[in-house]
């Protein structure tokens, strides 16, 4: 019988060569130069100040890694004895005593590399040299020239396959690093080993059968497996042969979050030889069906060239969904070891803000395991684009056949997960590139060998299940009608980049959008982080340096203009772009959510921060919740209730105010599976309090669908008591009178609010050690109440609400574990008026 497997991890014990110290100095593994250049104080902090550009010379040199390792006699019993490496970042030549065993310069490969004649009994010498990516660029593939680079000052990144964003974006530094980002370790086997397995999931009436299909390392004849299927560590199927089958009796759903549970079962295969077990591979699944619909529905939508789109929608066990979420970047600059512990505050930030889709974006990487983990965790569907964005890429020969191994690897590594809803083959690259693209443009061959046909034949040959599209968003080829798909999704980019009004939003007939957004800066403590003393100011240089589009401050300041009076300090500017950020994606997305199922989905830009920066995340660097996360929680949740204005306000000759803003429409939406009755309560209130219109109004909803629930005129109430003197407030009750949701409107942009300075009392009440509650009362309207507390750790339950006079409002506060006990800071309330008054 051949021996057990073997496996030695060398993940420590690592050492770099800083060559401007001339010694070997200790290295993090998995891990990259500049983190370990860091720790031994031989930079600056690249996220403070200007400090970017301090640290370029790191990825213009070449760097060298060395492990002294040992290694006995036992080893040698195997076969087969290989090093694997599961990431290397990015041009790497890598030695075992000497001798070359392997060279590298795409990011996204796996390495497995047979050293049983290099490798010695007793002390090894591994050593690997990272060239610089940057002199790479410079010098392969010279003819090759992308028409535009996008986000690359240099330009032609894309000539190599490594983490697109590495080389600059708009919301992320030019940090171009180098090192071991994923796990080491040496192995040794016999006679066979399990290098994949293919679950593919056949449903039916009170079933769910799995086949079970083992892909080994080698071609065998007759090889004998056996598979165990378990929920909650109790065994539900079990099956052994040749070819595996497992039926699973009564079968728990796996749901996206919000429509139901997320079961999942481990199946677990074994290789056997003699009914020894000499391999195993283990995964968690779930059982579910996710297809994307783009059939025909009963809507009359056409694109730009006028011919009709279809639906475009996720449906999920048959059931045909909303999709609410937003576009992920990594979650770092660095991203090179990152963990669960990284990755779980932000996720699961998404999931208490009633998501359920995230769409991993193409410039960043195939995310490290325990992303995937915890999206099939929490219930977060994954949009997943390959690796490309914007810019045109090569298509030569050994181009394409870096990218079919690159597909292949990340396909088998990802395609059992629960939570995996899309291939998408690239972000944006048609829609930039319209004229490249055209017939005689000179690259639409290229585009087609890499997206029309290497990567869908990867997807089909190796998933075979999930859907794959070419681009988001996904358009036809320019003059290209074969290459028109049924529908596509869209991004919108009209607010923000084209400068439109945020009304834009509510003129859209989109079937899906996966990209729109807006800017914001970061809290005061964020900016403290980055910022030197004296440049706390969005036009300091090096608040610059962290506002990476080039005309993001004016067009921040553009969109806060309308709705808001000049902020008084760097506090309230930070305030104020986050209220106008939430604004403008409350607008987009209660429009989309009330004309569904017409349009399926919104998915913004952007959920997180990979470091301190003026941007369009929701989270910031750190994972504190700006207003929009706060705001993200009541429109995406699964009862909203939605109030559009009719009318507009607009400025005429001599900067006269003449407003229309009397119409409104209440609208509901509910996205859970069944019909349901509400009542909806309107209420016309003075800011001072005083009720001037009232009405409630029973309604039956359907799942998915918006209900138009009443069309009413203030104007007549408006022009009697002033439109800066009122505000509109709809509930949306359950049957037992409990409060479902809750909207606030007004008939003037907020800087033209009579508002009123008056103090918001606060009272606390202690839970336990780690959470505690604050009740606000005043007796004058606050517009957007924000609450802060200077210390780390801090979560709100809700945030940036507003405060109507004379009632109370409660928030649990929840302390990180460090906190508790320790006395408590002053609690900062912070309200719109205070952005410009005293």
């Amino acid at each position: 019988m051949p021996a057990p497997p073997f496996l030695l991890s060398l993940n420590n014990g690592w050492e770099f060569f800083a060559p401007d110290q001339s010694a070997w100095l200790s290295a993090e593994v998995p891990g990259c130069i500049h983190k370990d250049l860091l720790c031994h104080g031989l930079i600056p902090d690249p996220f403070y100040g200007r400090n970017e550009a301090a640290v370029a010379w790191v990825g213009e040199r070449d760097w060298c890694y060395r492990l002294r390792f040992t290694s006995g006699q036992e080893i040698f019993s195997h076969e087969n004895v290989e090093l694997v490496f599961d990431g290397l970042d990015t041009v790497a030549t890598v030695t075992l005593n000497g001798l070359e065993i392997l060279q590298s310069d795409n990011m996204f490969h796996e390495h497995r590399v047979p050293v049983r004649d290099a490798l010695c009994v007793g002390e090894n010498v591994l050593e690997i040299t990272f060239g610089s990516a940057a002199e790479y660029v410079a010098q392969h593939r010279p003819l090759f020239k992308s028409p535009q680079n996008f986000n690359d000052p240099s330009g032609q990144a894309v000539r190599i396959r490594k983490q697109a964003c590495q080389f600059g974006w708009d919301w992320g530094p030019r940090l171009i690093t180098a090192g071991i980002w994923r796990g080491v370790r040496l192995e040794g086997w016999s006679a066979n080993r399990i290098e994949t397995v293919r679950v593919v999931q056949n449903h039916g009436e009170g079933f769910v059968e799995l086949g079970i299909s083992p892909e080994l390392a080698r071609a065998q004849e007759g090889v004998v497996f056996r598979s165990t299927v378990s929920l909650g560590g109790e065994e539900v199927a079990i099956c052994q042969g040749t070819k595996l089958t497992a039926v699973i009796p009564n079968p728990q759903l796996w749901w996206p979050s919000g429509q139901g549970e997320q079961p999942l079962y481990e199946v677990k295969v074994e290789l056997l030889e003699n009914e020894v077990v000499i391999d195993t591979w283990v995964r968690r699944i779930g059982l579910r069906r996710i297809e994307l619909d783009r059939g025909p529905d009963e809507f009359s939508v056409e694109n730009s060239n006028g011919q009709p789109l279809n639906r475009f929608g996720f449906r999920v066990n048959g059931r045909l969904i909303f999709a609410k979420g937003a576009n992920w970047i990594p979650a770092h600059s660095f991203v090179h070891g990152l963990e669960r512990s990284d990755y779980a505050p932000l996720l699961n930030s998404a999931v208490e803000a009633n998501m359920n889709m995230i769409r991993l974006w193409g410039g960043g990487i195939y995310e490290h395991d325990c992303f995937y983990d915890l999206c099939d965790e929490l219930g977060l569907l994954v949009w997943h684009d390959f690796m490309f964005a914007c810019d045109l890429y090569p298509s030569d020969d050994a181009f394409l056949a870096s990218i079919k191994r690159e597909a292949e690897e990340n396909v088998c590594r990802v395609r059992h997960h629960a939570s995996l809803a899309l291939w998408c083959g690239n972000n944006e690259i048609v829609s930039l590139n319209a004229n490249s693209l055209a017939p005689g443009g000179g690259f639409v061959e290229g585009y087609e060998k890499l997206f029309h046909r290497l990567l869908p034949e990867v997807v089909e040959r190796l998933d075979g299940v999930t859907t794959y599209v070419p681009s988001s968003p996904d358009h036809a080829l320019p003059q290209r009608s074969d290459t028109q798909p049924p529908s596509h999704d869209e991004h919108d980019w009209n607010v923000w980049h084209a400068r439109l009004p945020v009304e834009h939003y509510e003129t859209t007939r989109h079937r899906f959008c996966s990209e729109f957004g807006m800017q914001s800066y970061p809290s005061q403590e964020v900016a403290e982080s980055f910022c030197p003393a004296g440049e706390l100011n969005t036009f300091s240089p090096t608040f610059e340096n962290h506002q990476k589009h080039p005309g993001g401050n004016l067009i921040i300041f553009e969109y806060l203009s309308r709705l808001f009076r000049f902020p008084k300090d760097y506090r309230a500017t930070a305030y104020l772009s986050q209220l106008n950020q939430a604004w403008c994606m409350k607008v987009a997305v209660e429009h989309w959510r009330r004309i569904s199922p017409l349009c399926l989905g919104s998915v913004y830009w952007q959920l997180n921060d990979c470091w301190p920066v003026a941007s369009w995340s929701s989270l910031e660097f750190g994972g504190k919740w700006k207003a929009l996360q706060f705001e993200a929680k009541r429109f995406f949740a699964p009862e909203l209730v939605s109030i559009r204005h009719l009318g507009s306000e607009t400025k005429t000759t001599g900067n006269i105010l003449v407003s229309t803003t009397g119409p409104v429409e209440i609208h509901v939406v509910q996205d859970t599976s069944q019909p349901r009755a509400f009542t909806v309560r309107r209420r016309l209130c003075l800011l001072e309090g005083t009720v001037l219109d009232e009405k409630e109004i029973g309604v039956q909803t359907k799942p998915q669908r918006g209900l138009l629930v009443e069309s009413v005129d203030f104007t007549e109430l408006l022009a009697k008591h002033g439109s800066d003197k009122v505000f509109l407030r709809v509930e949306l009750l359950d049957p037992s009178g409990a409060t479902c949701a809750e909207a606030f409107s007004f008939f003037t942009a907020p800087r033209s609010l009579s508002l009123s300075a008056d103090p918001i009392s606060s009272e606390w009440q202690e839970i336990n050690e780690t959470e505690s509650l604050v009740s606000l009362q005043s007796e004058v309207f606050h517009f957007s109440v924000c609450l802060e507390l200077d210390c780390h750790g801090v979560k709100w339950s809700d945030n940036f609400f507003h405060l109507p006079p004379g009632e109370s409002k409660t928030v649990k506060v929840r302390f990180s574990r460090e906190l508790a006990g320790e006395s408590r800071p002053p609690l900062r309330i912070y309200s719109l008026i205070e952005s410009y008054s005293g």
